[in-house]
């Protein structure tokens, strides 16, 4: 499923982007983190809990932050694995200078499969711009 969209942050480009390389602000504001824990260079371990219609499960997996080209974008790698199934993503961000703050783009795909996949593609399309955008009203605060 291909994700993509813009929102603005009012930061300069360069504190927005110190911002989403930051694991603590990262786990704040990622939708049901628990815990992201540095395992390498860009790399950390995530526990999570994500629920989609009826369902809801913990998930482990792992955040890898590469491509940086600062301050202007970098790439997102997100994949878990859960009781539930388990998702992959991965997309660009891209970062602008615009009129009081920051624009940022993304462009991405997500994938999911497991009991999580049965619940519908338009209902999983709904749950993953809805937690996109609780991630950057997060990051916003």
């Amino acid at each position: 499923m291909k994700i993509s969209g813009s929102t603005q942050l009012a930061l300069p480009p360069d504190q927005a982007y110190q911002m989403m390389q930051d694991p603590e602000v990262l786990a704040k504001a990622m939708p049901g983190c628990e815990s992201l824990e540095l395992i390498g260079p860009g790399e950390y371990r995530m526990k999570m809990k994500m629920v989609l219609a009826s369902l809801s499960g913990a998930f482990e997996g792992k955040v890898r932050i590469t491509d940086q080209q600062p301050p202007t974008s970098f790439k997102l790698a997100v994949e878990g694995t859960g009781k539930i199934g388990f998702m992959k993503g991965e997309g660009l961000l891209k970062l602008a200078p615009a009129p009081g703050g920051t624009d940022v783009a993304y462009d991405g795909d997500v994938q999911v499969g497991g009991t999580l996949a049965a619940v519908g593609q338009r209902m999983i399309d709904v749950t993953a711009k809805l937690m996109i955008k609780k991630f950057f009203e997060k990051l916003a605060a």
